[in-house]
């Protein structure tokens, strides 16, 4: 029932991370603590429940397969976690229509990719699992697979769930690879990445959020570039993968009912 776990994961990573990111680069969380204790506190006691009233039996049906309401709801719950912890930080209201929406149509994408990646003959090795892996629990920011495994275990999922959806998940990869060719970001990407990265650091410091976060603090693009390329390639992959989506969404038989 949690096959849309990884893919979703995928699919949702990215945002995500550079949300937290952000913060994490503009040293965003101790910006919040010193600026607004009061107001997290205030946001902490007001933070929204998932609604879930009113989702049909069947939110989906692509080519045949149907998205349950089971499946949504755990998928969606997932998904309204992340996105309230971050209206929070941003104190902008977060509108669950929107979300329902959005995440029905990630998981018509994930239907659509697995169907694809089923309907070609990839295979998935014990080394490219354990990659996959190890490169998942990087981007949750935990320190090796098996904290990475643990971690979903304690959610209720079961070890052999969690590797077929790997498994899945290097289909996947393959699939965007072969669709979209290299990924690898060229040294104008990077540093396009680093100049963004970098004036969103000064309008912080400009804006008075910086205490200590002046100019002076942020780092040398030598020394983000480690940083700045998995970023890059990680969005480029993103971009690959919803064009991917997008081309199998133009011939498949696609039903949302929320």
């Amino acid at each position: 029932m949690k096959k849309f776990v990884m893919v979703m994961m995928t699919l949702s990573l990215a945002a995500v991370l550079a949300a937290c990111g952000g913060s994490d680069g503009g040293s965003g969380n101790n910006e919040g603590n010193n600026n607004g204790q009061g107001e997290q506190a205030s946001g902490q006691q007001e933070m929204p429940q998932p609604d879930l009233e009113g989702v049909p039996d069947v939110v989906a049906k692509v080519n045949g397969e149907e998205i349950t309401k089971k499946e949504f709801e755990s998928t969606y719950k997932g998904q309204f976690q992340r996105m309230a912890m971050q209206s929070q930080m941003s104190g902008q209201k977060l509108d669950q229509d929107k979300l329902k929406k959005q995440t029905a149509e990630g998981m018509v994408g994930s239907e659509l990719l697995i169907q694809e990646v089923n309907n070609r003959d990839y295979e998935a090795s014990q080394k490219e699992v354990d990659e996959t892996l190890n490169e998942l629990a990087k981007q949750n920011q935990l320190g090796s697979k098996d904290e990475f495994l643990s971690a979903l275990k304690e959610q209720g999922m079961k070890e052999d769930e969690i590797m077929s959806q790997v498994e899945t998940q290097v289909k996947v990869d393959k699939l965007i690879s072969e669709e979209s060719g290299s990924t690898e970001p060229t040294e104008k990407e990077l540093k396009q990445a680093y100049d963004q990265f970098k004036s969103q650091r000064e309008q912080m410091s400009q804006n008075g959020n910086g205490n200590g976060n002046g100019g002076g603090d942020i780092p040398s693009y030598e020394e983000m570039k480690s940083d700045l390329k998995t970023q890059v390639q990680r969005q480029k992959e993103m971009e690959a993968q919803q064009k991917i989506i997008d081309q199998l969404r133009e011939k498949a038989d696609v039903t949302i009912n929320i």
